[in-house]
């Protein structure tokens, strides 16, 4: 068994365009896993981990890429994940089997409106993080604004481990307050790190920025509040100790600054993953066991048993599926281990299947590039070929049936029909389409049933438009693509009795069927879009009918009556009914319910909603009054705005379907100095002058389908 003290397991997220590729390829060269450093928009082939052509073109990531890296005799897994919002079920998923993360800022951007996102997903997995404050060298670098914005915006209690040594043009290096000396980073690619005394003009400053650290760090140990008191020496060694130990527990984020591109912080940075983010042992992960009993005696749900895994080679195997990707030769999937060994030519059980799969071939990967391995053990990351499964199963070997947390998935807000121009394309684009959605949660595919139009969903305009251009060039099909359209949703506004009976006589046996309740309005804030509750008492409905009644009401929600939207917020309580001992069945109620549901939405005086997104737009200050009034003509919502070095950037909600083309739009109004970024918020009631318009567009436009067909 490897020694899994000397693992980590991180990601580096960020918003767009803070470095968080640039960074990587650092961490690379300084580890000795490449030998040359490539640029995220140089001339030179892109960067290692942007390995595919859009990547390299567009100079954005698109997909997370996966290497190993070796660090003072540690193995360390990195996963470089996408900044753009269109993207984010990359970063969610890796955030997923990750014990500690790299969250990037910049020295000028500061937290902006990714940064929130990636944030929120860390908290959501507990994952500990470390933040590197990037881009020291830009005009206009503040890295205490950035503190400060990290304690405001995040909630977290930002501990800064280092000061700088001048800004922007005039960054020399860092002060490491933990050991006080001043760090440098000499030679052209900055690879020696030369330690110093610190100078004189920086000793008055870096005394009292070490005094705030420990002041902030005795919160977390009464040993070093006394050592504190007593004006006591602390070692270096129990400093260290007691920031991990916070850093853990995610009680502090210790801030590290530099600049990735002028080389300058990265070795630090490296060196603080090693001292203060979690290896696997460090982090308890639990499992479901599928095996155990879900009811009490009375048939009451109870909830399932979590199991705390060992991390021990000898223990049966469990292993998330976090990533697939579909290629020439079969599929691709990559597994976190959170327990027990992966071998080569062995068998294991996709408990959501209960099919057991055999593992040929297993690699590790370096970006693209992949190395043969035979064994993997506990708290480690690899890839296996051939495995058909999905993202977020559960692998297991034998003696344990478990499930781990699944990942995270947001609903898509866009939607998109595409065809084949010509003809003999259907099938790759066919094979292009089932491809993606196996590979991308947040990618979906449907046919209209009344136009028998393909339609595609996604995070975004961006996230759409790649998977075309996809299409175009790994399958060689061109696309004809229909206008962009809103995920519209209906949700009803009042509660609503209901008294519905399914009778249908026609020889023989027929059907009967009766359900009696309410539907009621769930909050906006509710976490799911549907509950059922039961409260039928003295076997009025016999159980086993009860599931189908359900079926029946979840199968109506698919088409709203205002427009054919998907119906949201809506609680069905079931309160009575009856049964007929020859006539009723499963089915006769599934049919009610179905039907039921469609006559009480129409009382229910449904409402339109519509995806708001947020928006953070950074423009040259001049042109913050045309942009500003140009969103409030979008019916968009100023939140904020502020100047920072000349550049005004300004936080607003709008409607999505006010947002397409919003690029060009921006660009002509501001000489093509600005740029944006957006991802999405929430759903909001449409106003109803609005809905009536565009409920009888979506009617217009659903007779033309018809008609069509």
């Amino acid at each position: 068994m490897s020694n899994l003290k000397k693992h980590r397991n991180i990601g580096i997220s960020a918003h767009i365009d803070s470095g968080k590729t640039t960074l990587t390829e650092r961490i690379l060269y300084y580890s000795g896993r490449i030998h040359r450093m490539q640029e995220v928009k140089g001339g030179d082939g892109g960067a290692t981990m942007d390995f595919m052509d859009l990547e390299r073109e567009r100079g954005i990531t698109i997909a997370s890429a996966t290497t190993h890296v070796t660090w003072r005799d540690h193995a360390v897994n990195v996963i470089d994940t996408p900044g753009h919002v269109d993207f984010t079920v990359e970063v969610e998923r890796s955030l997923r089997v990750l014990d500690g993360a790299i969250l990037v800022l910049c020295a000028v951007g500061g937290v902006q409106s990714q940064s929130l996102t990636v944030d929120r997903q860390m908290k959501r997995y507990h994952v500990p993080r470390i933040a590197f404050i990037n881009k020291m060298d830009r005009t206009g670098a503040d890295p205490a604004k950035v503190i400060e914005q990290i304690k405001e915006k995040l909630g977290v209690t930002a501990l800064p481990l280092q000061l700088p040594m001048g800004a922007e043009a005039d960054f020399e290096g860092v002060i490491d307050l933990v050991t006080m000396e001043a760090v440098y980073f000499d030679g052209t690619m900055g690879e020696n790190v030369r330690r110093e005394p610190i100078p004189a003009e920086y000793a008055d400053q870096a005394a009292e920025a070490r005094s705030e650290m420990l002041e902030t760090l005795s919160l977390y140990s009464d040993d070093l509040m006394v050592a504190l008191l007593e004006e006591t020496e602390v070692k270096e060694s129990e400093i260290r100790q007691i920031i991990r130990d916070a850093t853990l527990t995610q009680e502090i984020t210790p801030v590290l600054m530099g600049t990735a591109f002028k080389n300058k912080g990265v070795q630090e940075a490296l060196d603080a993953v090693i001292e203060y983010l979690p290896s696997p042992i460090d982090r308890e992960m639990t499992a479901i066991d599928l095996d155990a009993p879900t009811t009490d005696e009375d048939g009451n749900a109870i909830d399932s048993e979590r199991h705390v895994l060992s991390h021990s080679d000898d223990d049966p195997l469990v292993a998330m599926a976090f990533k697939t990707v579909d290629e020439q030769f079969g599929q691709l999937t990559y597994f976190r281990l959170y327990q027990g060994k992966m071998v080569k030519g062995e068998s294991y059980i996709n408990t959501r299947t209960g099919r057991k799969v055999r593992f040929g071939r297993m690699v590790r990967m370096h970006a693209d590039e992949r190395e043969e391995v035979a064994i993997a053990h506990a708290g480690e990351i690899v890839a296996v070929v051939g495995v058909d499964c999905a993202s977020g199963d559960t692998f297991c070997g034998d003696g344990v049936n478990y499930a781990l947390q699944s990942i995270f998935v947001p609903e898509p807000v866009i939607r998109l029909s595409v065809e084949p121009l010509k003809r003999d394309g259907a099938d790759r684009l066919g094979k292009a389409l089932q491809r993606f959605r196996r590979e991308d949660p947040t990618f979906q595919v449907e046919t209209d049933e009344e136009s028998g139009e393909t339609i595609i969903a996604g995070m975004g305009q961006l996230h759409l438009d790649i998977y075309i251009e996809r299409i175009r060039r790994e399958y060689n099909v061109e696309c004809l693509v229909g206008e962009p359209k809103v995920a519209y949703r209906e949700r009803p506004t009042r509660e609503v009795e209901f008294n519905f009976k399914h009778k249908k006589q026609t020889g023989g046996s027929g059907q009967f069927a009766h359900v009696v309740g309410k539907l009621v309005p769930l909050p906006d804030d509710a976490e799911d879009n549907y509950e059922f509750v039961n409260e039928i008492t003295g076997g009025r409905i016999p159980k086993e009918y009860i599931p189908s009644i359900d079926k029946g009401f979840k199968r109506a929600l698919v088409e709203g009556p205002l427009c054919g939207c998907e119906v949201v917020g809506v609680q069905m309580v079931l309160e009575d009914g009856s049964f007929h001992e020859v006539d009723s069945s499963e089915m006769a109620f599934n049919v009610a319910g179905f039907n039921c549901m469609r006559d009480t939405l129409k009382k229910a005086k449904i409402g339109l909603q519509e995806p708001i997104m947020q928006i953070e737009i950074e423009v040259p200050e001049d042109y913050q009054g045309p942009v500003t009034g140009h969103l409030s003509s979008k019916r968009g919502l100023i939140n904020s705005s502020e100047v920072r070095q000349g550049i005004s950037v300004i936080l607003a909600e709008v409607p999505l379907a006010s947002m397409f083309d919003y690029a060009n739009e921006l660009r002509s109004m501001t000489q093509g100095k600005g740029t944006f970024s957006m991802e999405f918020a929430r759903y909001k009631q449409v106003p109803s002058n609005l809905q009536t318009e565009v409920v009888a567009r979506r009617l217009a436009e659903k007779e033309e389908r018809l008609a069509m067909a």
